[in-house]
């Protein structure tokens, strides 16, 4: 091999790599983009904005609780109870209502959720459980708890505040969006500009490593889980809002929902690689994606079809970014 030869496929090497680092950048921006195009061309009605506001409110409830879980994967692990968690924070919340200021029926909503995260995170910390395991246990003792303390009924809700909070507007904007961007906001800050954020990062990356420097490893885990708990309590108390009424059947499937979400974002199913910027990318696809459908009169089902091969697409285009 000459050295022309050699010079040349060094280039081509170089621009095949430069692809693969801008394409791993923003391969989902792209494809949000291309998608955005695609369907104001099949549908006249997509780019109006009633439609965008209509999206951006749809995929609130999924994007808040990706946002908890995006903090979950990064750290290697995953959280299946998020939907669980939602309903019984909605059943609490809505049935004390009826007892307390709506104020503090709404925190104690949350609170639940805060609980139910701490626990998830204490099992995966302290046992050593995968957390696959101990969400999937949460999953349904939580789901449970719900159907128990409602009697398997939806506990109708009475207050204004919990209905501006899941279905009120301000400036012409639902209260969800706005919601919505201060949970990203807080949650882009926490993992770019703190210790902890840096950790959560570290931890992902190779555990033992990060326990050998000094990182606070169980700590860090329990707050993670936590996190994610908190934030399903407060999609919990929005969902209730707007459906008026703490439903124990709420969120049903959300978590896989959430978990595709982080993923088609560029989360690393294998932790420490991710943000959360594009996990709000990977929410709007998969929102803009059901809304293009629904505007084509697709059905429900096929939805349903497609959706699942978004989550498979996902997944691989995951396992391929792990092995170059």
């Amino acid at each position: 091999m000459n050295s022309q030869t050699q010079v040349s496929n060094n280039t081509n090497l170089k621009l095949m790599y430069n692809i693969g680092s801008i394409w791993n950048k923003l391969g989902m921006l792209i494809i949000l983009l291309m998608l955005c195009i695609i369907l104001s061309f099949l549908s006249p009605n997509f780019l109006e904005v009633n439609n965008i506001l209509n999206v951006l409110k749809q995929i609130s409830i999924i994007a808040i609780l990706a946002a908890g879980m995006t903090f979950v994967i990064l750290t290697g692990g995953i959280d299946l109870s998020v939907g669980s968690i939602l309903a019984l924070s909605g059943v609490v919340s809505v049935m004390l209502t009826h007892k307390v200021n709506p104020l503090v029926a709404m925190l104690a909503g949350i609170l639940v959720g805060l609980l139910a995260g701490m626990l998830n995170g204490f099992l995966t910390a302290k046992t050593k459980l995968p957390s696959f395991i101990v969400t999937l246990g949460s999953y349904t003792y939580v789901r449970g708890l719900a159907y128990v303390i409602s009697g398997g009924y939806p506990i109708v809700l009475q207050s204004n505040l919990f209905k501006f909070l899941g279905a009120g507007s301000v400036a012409s904007v639902p209260t969800p969006i706005y919601i919505m961007a201060l949970v990203y906001a807080a949650s882009f800050f926490i993992l770019k500009y703190t210790m902890f954020g840096r950790h959560v990062y570290a931890i992902g990356g190779n555990e033992e490593a990060a326990r050998l420097t000094g990182i606070k490893v169980e700590g860090t885990l329990i707050s993670v889980y936590a996190i994610s708990g908190l934030l399903s309590g407060l999609a919990g108390v929005v969902l209730a809002g707007r459906l008026f009424s703490g439903q124990p059947t709420a969120g049903i499937g959300f978590e896989l929902d959430a978990i595709a979400a982080v993923i088609l974002g560029g989360t690393s199913f294998t932790g420490g690689v991710g943000s959360i910027l594009g996990t709000i990318i990977g929410a709007l696809i998969m929102g803009i994606l059901g809304n293009g459908l629904t505007l084509m009169d697709v059905s429900y089902y096929w939805q349903l079809v497609v959706k699942g091969a978004v989550i498979v697409i996902a997944v691989l285009l995951d396992r391929l970014r792990t092995r170059t």
